[in-house]
Formats: structure tokens, sequence, C-alpha cells
């Protein structure tokens, strides 16, 4: 299959892509992610999934970095009181995975596929859900993977090749959230020293 390949960062699409070629598919991977704030982090995460796709010989696709109408569409969500971080995450992904599925369907992909599923930290029922609906809604395959088996191996390799390897999802939601997260635990850790 000709697939086009959403991919959110280098490291997360190191075994989805071994996996994928593996099972005999043509890969372009696509970098659509106009929820990553800020744009230095844009180019980071850009820049070190382009230096090893280049020495893995795969074609990547960059979309739009669009942040107006990411928190147009995401931000809107974040900002209702009572929605919760599936909801804008669902958001996101609906964006993201509807912008490759047109892309695919514009540019003669039989299918289109995720890498956001590699992590953990993502609902991956509901990237399933909107991976289908993209692909539906533009006449194209939707091939789902849960790649979260394949996690610890694609943060191994992407250790040992020296990756950028970043410590929060990617948008200013979520970064607020990761160093919220990080400063509670150190003033746990120093309130513990002190006991």
């Amino acid at each position: 299959m000709k697939l086009l390949l959403h991919a959110c960062c280098g490291p997360c699409s190191l075994e989805p892509t071994r996996f994928l070629a593996n099972e005999g598919h043509d890969i372009t991977i696509a970098y659509m992610n106009s929820n990553i704030h800020p744009a230095s982090e844009y180019d980071r995460r850009l820049s070190t999934l382009r230096a090893w796709a280049d020495r893995e010989n795969l074609p990547i696709v960059e979309g739009p970095y669009d942040v107006r109408a990411w928190e147009g569409c995401v931000g809107t969500v974040a900002s209702d009181t009572y929605a919760s971080r599936e909801d804008r995450c669902r958001a996101c992904y609906r964006m993201r995975l509807e912008e490759a599925a047109r892309y695919a369907s514009e540019h003669g992909f039989d299918g289109v596929s995720t890498t956001l599923t590699v992590s953990p930290y993502q609902y991956t029922d509901i990237i399933r859900e909107e991976l289908k609906r993209a692909a539906g809604a533009h006449g194209i395959a939707s091939l789902f993977e849960d790649f979260r088996p394949l996690y610890d191996e694609a943060t191994r390799r992407s250790r040992e090749l020296g990756m950028y390897r970043q410590n929060y999802c990617g948008c200013r939601i979520s970064q607020a959230e990761a160093e919220a997260e990080r400063r509670e635990r150190k003033a746990a850790r120093a309130a513990k020293r002190e006991a």
C-alpha cells in the first residue's frame, strides 16, 4: 500500500516505520503538527525527524504550520471549563489526521496511518476513531496500528541514535501541564529530603 504516515516526531517514528515497511508498505512521512508550541520546538522536532528520515531514505512532506487554525480548533475546546484533556486531544487529533487524510487523498496515496499510537500517553481508542473518520471522509484506507508495544524499543533506539527527545506532547497546554508536574515532583522531593 502507498501509505502516508502522519508522524509527530523522530523518536516516535522509528518503530512504526520499521514495522510498516516490514509489512510491505511504501511509506511517506507526513509532518503535519500545527499543535506544536513554540515554533522553535516545531522546528527542532522537524529537524530531528528529517535528519533520521534522510538517512533512512524516507520521503517527508510537511503541512503548513498554522497555529491560528490549531487555536481556532483546539483552543476553543480547551477554553471550555467543562472540557477534559480527552476532549482537547480529540480535537487536536481530528485536525491533524484530517489534514493528513486530505493530503493523502489529493496526492494518490492508498491509505493513511499515524505514529501517535506509539506513545502510552495518548488516547489510542480516540486516535483509532479519528483516523478512521478522516480516512473515510476522503475515500482512502485507514491503517490503524496500536504501536504502544513498540514504545520501549523506540525509546531505546532514539537514545542510542542521540535523537532529540521532547518532554511534553507538543501543544502549549501540554507544555504547561508538564512543567507544573515537574515542579510538583521537585517540591515533593525537596519536602522528602527536609523531612
